[in-house]
């Protein structure tokens, strides 16, 4: 299996409404690594590794809206370097 490294940025109203919660249960659900962190400007940032078909779920799920309050306006993705995450965290 190859692992892949995928940073998201994701834009509309994702805080205040569990989106970093929810995406901790979704990532954990195919089976990835990293994390989600509230951005000062609203943003959401998500670092996920694993293999390529679960990551393209996770940004299917981001850009359908996340968790069932979040508004998703817009996801932007771009690849990145593999950190060998053990788990899927919820950073403050």
């Amino acid at each position: 299996m190859t692992v892949e490294h995928r940073n998201f940025l994701v834009h509309g109203h994702v805080q205040g409404v569990f989106f970093r919660q929810s995406t901790q249960q979704q990532a954990r659900r195919l089976g990835l690594t990293g994390y989600a962190r509230n951005n000062p400007d609203g943003t959401v940032s998500i670092e996920a590794e694993g293999p390529a078909e679960a990551l393209d779920a996770l940004e299917c799920w981001c850009r359908q809206g996340g968790a069932p309050a979040a508004r998703v306006d817009k996801v932007e993705v771009t690849a990145g370097e593999v950190q060998g995450y053990a788990q899927f965290q919820v950073r403050h």
